[in-house]
């Protein structure tokens, strides 16, 4: 193949843990990486805040662990889930096998954590652009050469590059440029605010199951909590744009809850993101690989999107950063391992997060599995080993623990 020149090896749309943790990755490689965001740093996301001792190891293995930890933030014990019908389950980190990396996890804003992944790309020599959002991609005859992206002035500019990375998240232009992106059941939006004055608040996150989806509960440091409210898309039409009052009306819902936010309390704004459960029909093509949010997201119930994004750039980074060390255009081809790899990572957490996520479609059923899963607390510390993704899938996607969750 003739050698195209190009301005950059890679050109990053997306500046969450996805990107900034591919654009890190590959300059460390030493490619020539731009990495653009139509966000300034920091900022706010809609998000659980919430890393699992395994989430804590890749980014231990990105460099930014020991700056996290001394940020304002929470060491994480484990999870609580609460049924519709008042069982309880809890299970701690550091009663789980394996072992994880450490005894808790860690919850932390993502004003902060983005922001220092941001700060640790461009300590790596990668081209940061910030307030820069891609308005169309560029193309060499069917490959993707780049993208038209238009900065903080408003002029529109070309950027060639080897290889295009679509980590633009849950509404990923990318996708439906090179692909389609698909919608699957069941479709919930979730709403996430910050409130202080939270009672009775444990180093611990909390999951509530309703009749008509769940609520999230956990500190982040500073005195506040983060609080989100997952509903089917459905539901979510009654917000009729009084967002606030429609979220505090819903949180009120879920018995644990009631009693411990008061609406005076609440610290910034209430952010909404979804549809969940979408993915993108191809995750590789000529010239582009979709990493993060962007390739695909089921259901935040779990708290690991922060866990997936890091693991799929890893990933990423490897394959592509193989194919960038040959002067030409990245081809799809050359990106195959990186999907390959996607399945054997992921697929038993996907089973996992169906299993979960259309349990609670029926609230009876899901509320008897989590009672029987709460009076053996193994069952309990293996569940959330495996949601918190240092426990292997298959610990709990096997007869024998099946059956016990229902009997």
């Amino acid at each position: 193949m003739t050698r195209v020149p190009h301005e950059v090896d890679a050109l990053v749309l997306g500046a969450g843990p996805a990107g900034a943790a591919t654009a890190t990755w590959l300059a460390e490689a030493g490619h020539r990486v731009v990495l653009i965001d139509r966000a300034r740093f920091p900022r706010d996301k809609a998000c659980a805040e919430y890393m699992s001792p395994e989430t804590l190891r890749w980014l231990d293995r990105l460099g930014v662990l020991g700056d996290l930890d001394r940020a304002p933030g929470v060491p994480i014990r484990g999870t609580t889930v609460v049924g519709p019908y008042g069982s309880r389950l809890t299970g701690r980190f550091s009663q789980a096998h394996p072992t994880p990396f450490r005894p808790t996890g860690l919850s932390i804003t993502r004003r902060i954590l983005d922001h220092r992944l941001v700060q640790r790309a461009r300590a790596a020599g990668v081209d940061v652009r910030e307030e820069t959002a891609a308005t169309d991609l560029l193309f060499r005859g069917r490959a993707v050469s780049g993208a038209l992206v238009r900065g903080p002035s408003g002029g529109a500019k070309r950027i060639e590059a080897r290889l295009t990375v679509g980590a633009d998240g849950l509404r990923s232009m990318v996708a439906r440029v090179v692909g389609k992106r698909r919608y699957g059941r069941p479709r919930r939006l979730a709403f996430v605010a910050h409130m202080s004055g939270v009672r009775d608040l444990a180093p611990g996150a909390e999951m509530h199951v309703g009749h008509a989806g769940y609520a999230g509960l956990n500190p982040v440091g500073d005195e506040l909590a983060n609080v989100a409210l997952v509903v089917p898309r459905a539901k979510a039409r009654l917000v009729r744009g009084q967002v606030r009052e429609f979220f505090f009306h819903q949180l009120a819902k879920f018995p644990g809850l009631r009693g411990r936010l008061d609406p005076a309390g609440l610290a910034r704004e209430v952010l909404v993101t979804g549809p969940f459960s979408a993915w993108s029909t191809r995750v590789i093509a000529d010239g582009v690989v979709m990493v993060g949010d962007a390739a695909d997201f089921f259901d935040p119930f779990t708290g690991e999107g922060i866990c997936t994004a890091l693991r799929g750039a890893w990933l990423a980074s490897q394959t592509a950063g193989a194919a960038l060390s040959r002067p030409s255009l990245v081809r799809a081809a050359d990106l195959k391992p990186y999907a390959r790899a996607r399945g054997r990572a992921f697929r038993g957490k996907w089973m996992v997060e169906r299993l979960i996520g259309h349990g609670m479609i029926v609230p009876r059923l899901f509320d008897r599995a989590v009672d029987r899963i709460g009076r053996r607390p193994p069952m309990a510390d293996t569940m959330i080993g495996v949601t918190g993704d240092f426990v292997p899938p298959r610990a709990v996607l096997n007869p024998w623990y099946l059956t016990r969750m229902v009997i």
